[in-house]
């Protein structure tokens, strides 16, 4: 789909807060969460669930785009004063007193957060691979051999069911997943309090037999290869109906998906879904958006956050509207009250404030930045409320004795481009062997300011592990900040071996790593850095033409769509701005390679296609490509970021030998600067501002 920048995957920032629909329609929804489980090992317990229901009760109560009825809104979570238990049948009925309430025009939005797992199908030709996937109530039991089923397991087929019959009475349903199904991941890495949990069961917890899943396989018909192109099936079963379906999952069904003390680094950090806290802080931030905009910037805050690497599924009517509620520009900006010396705002840490956030006094919504009034700073704040005193700023004096009515507006992103990176914990030699090289690091300065390594389980970006049962038992592992690592993925993983190399090559070569890693990771924070009060409308789109076809055809939105050698990708844009627009596009591969293309100028009412690049079998994982849109003056020189190009990392390393937006790309770590926290500021009044698409794919052998 083509992606537009009104309202696009760069989601730029407008002054006019968002407008809300008429209620022509209630809205309902049932949240559940399954943390505890009676009748499973309690190292297999959760902690999270209940933590996720808590927060999507609150904003869907308090801060969605479409009012929330509290008497509407049930909740189904061990661990919640006054909640109902998540048993099998207190979730069957909860739907179906749901079923029997909604009319046609209703929403309803569905959220599980829990454990999942599979099982060996009832009906072995209704699965791909022979196996039901599963969501587990806390009243979960062990699989029956006599029946072949898991007791009390809510299965796929079930739930494809309960929400075919919430759409046959004409209402729109959006379910979201926060569970996993049959991938495995390994705990390499400490991670502090024993924080991070995979959502996932392995079959054998719940006395499946390793033959009877083999057996599911062995029962399927031989069938054509499938297509590597093709794109994960659900883990539901979406059939077609009268009411509008969307759906999210957290992760395809042959990955995890964790949760973790969130938000990072934050007072009062507690157990959360880590997809399910993504969705909701881009949802706080971007309320009108589209389930397809919602997907995109889920799927690019889990490229800068390093949390999971597992690939939500997103599907359905992914072009309507959140909620079934009206396009509405992202908010930045919100009313405040009064209190003694202290205004309090309703936004907090969900929708991107912090302490010493900086927010302009306006005593009008609409009124342009140079009206403001004075400035304050924010001093506290907590998931949905922030509060804050005025200070002296921009050669404004602190504003005093403010009207009533007063809205508070976020003048510039904050990004954070400095990394913390985990040391590995144990006395193994590579572990031994990594410390002293740290040593070497910190005394010659290899990482500059914005790295720190810090020591194993403390809060961290990136973590090394030493993974003795891994291919590479002598290596140092760079894993994301759970500390998790799915075997599969290995292949992809970087890593620098240890006995081939004495301290100073050690820490040489680990520093390149990390900070090869670290440049594209930053070039990815500026998708959301760069904002402005105006729209810069540039419609832009990805094409694809796979070997010995003729014609091209656009790349799917919304998710990742696979690539296999020899697939050409292709750029379409339309300039429908009243100026000239500068096109520079940065291919960052999963070897952490940054290409960059010849820049191009888009002038008023020019339709550019230029062909990109052919995929190749070097190196298979997620890339990105990253298009970055300058608004130009005619006759200006064509903004030319090819400095931002490096070569790629490998991935398992032996021995071996400003000006406008380039200032802001500097800042993210291409130069020389040490300050970490950069505020990137909006632009002048006096045209839109620059912003960022960022366009993911998966790269996969062809057979």
């Amino acid at each position: 789909m083509p992606r537009r920048l009104i309202l696009s995957a760069a989601l730029a920032l407008f002054a006019l807060p968002a407008a809300l629909p008429a209620a022509a329609r209630d809205n309902h929804a049932l949240l559940v969460g399954a943390s505890q489980y009676p009748n499973l090992a309690e190292a297999f317990w959760l902690k999270g669930p209940t933590n996720d229901v808590a927060l999507v009760q609150r904003y869907l109560t308090t801060a969605a785009p479409v009012p929330f009825a509290p008497e509407n809104v049930t909740v189904l979570a061990d661990g919640q004063p006054g909640a109902t238990a998540p048993t099998l049948a207190a979730i069957r009925q909860a739907v179906a007193d749901l079923t029997a309430r909604v009319q046609p025009g209703d929403f309803v939005y569905l959220h599980f957060s829990g454990h999942g797992s599979q099982a060996p199908a009832a009906d072995p030709a209704s699965e791909l691979d022979g196996l039901d996937e599963l969501f587990l109530p806390v009243d979960i039991g062990p699989w029956n051999d006599s029946v072949a089923h898991v007791e009390n397991a809510l299965v796929d087929d079930e739930i494809g069911q309960m929400l075919d019959g919430l759409r046959a009475k004409g209402a729109d349903v959006w379910v979201v997943f926060d569970a996993c199904h049959s991938g495995t991941a390994t705990r390499a890495a400490p991670s502090g309090e024993e924080e991070v949990r995979a959502r996932q069961l392995p079959p054998s917890a719940l006395g499946i037999p390793e033959d009877a899943l083999e057996g599911a396989s062995r029962a399927l018909p031989a069938a054509a290869a499938a297509d590597p192109r093709a794109p994960a099936e659900p883990p539901v079963p979406l059939a077609a109906g009268s009411g509008r379906l969307i759906a999210f999952f957290a992760a395809q069904t042959n990955e995890t998906t964790p949760e973790k003390n969130l938000p990072r680094g934050q007072p009062g950090r507690m157990p959360l879904g880590v997809f399910t806290h993504t969705l909701f802080e881009t949802l706080a931030e971007y309320p009108g958006a589209t389930y397809r905009q919602v997907a995109q910037e889920v799927l690019r805050k889990y490229a800068v956050q390093n949390l999971a690497r597992s690939t939500p599924l997103f599907e359905g009517d992914l072009d309507a509207v959140v909620f079934s509620a009206d396009p509405a520009p992202r908010v930045s900006q919100w009313p405040a009250v009064a209190d003694g010396a202290e205004l309090t705002l309703p936004a907090g840490r969900l929708h991107g404030l912090g302490e010493g956030s900086l927010l302009a006094v306006m005593a009008s919504a609409a009124d342009p930045l140079g009206a403001a009034l004075g400035y304050v700073q924010v001093t506290a704040a907590d998931t949905f409320t922030a509060r804050a005193v005025p200070v002296a700023h921009a050669g404004m004096a602190p504003p005093a004795d403010l009207p009533r009515g007063v809205q508070l507006r976020k003048t510039a992103a904050e990004m954070d481009f400095s990394l913390a990176v985990a040391l590995p914990e144990g006395d193994s030699p590579p572990a031994a062997a990594m410390r002293a090289a740290a040593g070497r690091i910190a005394q010659d300065g290899l990482l500059g300011a914005r790295i720190r390594l810090v020591d194993p389980g403390a809060d961290a970006d990136l973590r090394l592990a030493v993974i003795p049962d891994s291919p590479r038992p002598d290596a140092v592992w760079v894993l994301p900040a759970t500390g998790l690592v799915d075997r599969e993925a290995l292949a992809r993983t970087p890593s620098v071996s240890t006995a081939d190399k004495d301290t100073d090559a050690l820490a040489a070569t680990m520093a390149d790593t990390i900070t090869h890693m670290a440049r594209a990771i930053n070039l990815m924070k500026l998708g959301a850095g760069l904002a402005g009060d105006g729209a810069l409308d540039v419609e832009a789109r990805l094409l694809t033409r796979p070997a010995g076809a003729v014609a091209l055809a656009p790349l799917p939105g919304g998710g990742v769509p696979r690539l296999i050698p020899d697939d050409e990708v292709h750029m379409e844009a339309v300039n429908h701005t009243d100026r000239p627009v500068d096109i520079n596009i940065l291919y960052v591969g999963s070897d952490y390679a940054i290409t960059a293309f010849p820049p191009q100028r888009l002038h008023p009412g020019d339709r550019l296609q230029q062909g990109l690049f052919r995929i190749t079998d070097a190196a298979f994982g997620r890339d990105r490509l990253v298009m970055i849109l300058t608004p130009a003056e005619r006759g200006s020189a064509v903004e030319d970021l090819t400095f931002m190009a490096q070569e790629a990392l490998d991935l398992t390393r032996s021995a071996r030998g400003p000006r406008g937006l380039d200032a802001a790309l500097r800042e993210a770590g291409f130069g020389t600067t040490t300050r970490a926290v950069v505020a990137l500021s909006a632009p002048a009044p006096s045209g839109p501002a620059p912003a960022i698409l960022q366009f993911e794919l998966d790269t996969v052998p062809a057979d």
